[in-house]
């Protein structure tokens, strides 16, 4: 009898969870930017995903995506972020321990919300705005904290997804 041997292009954990988040960041109907986050516990369970978008109940097509303008005609008072969707949305109301892996990289708002969720790690895509007060205000927080950063690496550029039956 032949010995198959098992498959050697599977993708890692980090590639897995980033993946996750990076698929539900397509579910945002931000017109400019899509992000997504996906918290796994210490078992490497998924326990909450969330992309950026307005609450539950407030209206897509009312509620202003605008970038610019005075306050309250932009998104910014009203839009969820990815980590905090992802938290409130947990399975589990004990986050202690757990890894968050997000797009970009959170903003002090959301570094707050992780800080007191128990999250003790923070694994992060993109890092573009990295000179802002927000996420200085960020990397302080989580610093005193102990909460832990990295930047995801991967050789990957892409993990592809089909919906052809033909190829499961």
């Amino acid at each position: 009898m032949e010995k198959i041997v098992k498959r050697q292009d599977y993708i890692n954990w980090d590639d897995y969870f980033m993946g996750v988040a990076l698929l539900s960041a397509q579910r945002s109907k931000d017109p400019n930017t899509q992000v997504g986050a996906c918290i796994v516990n210490q078992q490497k369970k998924i326990v909450g995903v969330g992309y950026n978008g307005f609450p539950t109940g407030c209206s897509d097509e009312d509620l202003p995506w605008n970038r610019e303008g005075s306050f309250l005609e932009t998104k910014y008072p009203y839009i969820c972020h990815a980590e905090l969707n992802a938290i409130l949305n947990s399975i589990s109301r004990d986050l202690n321990g757990c890894t968050v892996y997000v797009a970009l990289f959170p903003c002090n708002e959301c570094a707050k919300a992780i800080i007191q969720a128990g999250i003790k790690e923070v694994v992060y895509l993109s890092d573009k705005y990295k000179d802002t007060d927000a996420e200085k205000a960020s990397r302080i927080m989580f610093n005193q904290a102990g909460v832990k950063l990295r930047k995801m690496k991967t050789y990957r550029k892409s993990i592809e997804i089909h919906f052809d039956e033909s190829m499961v």
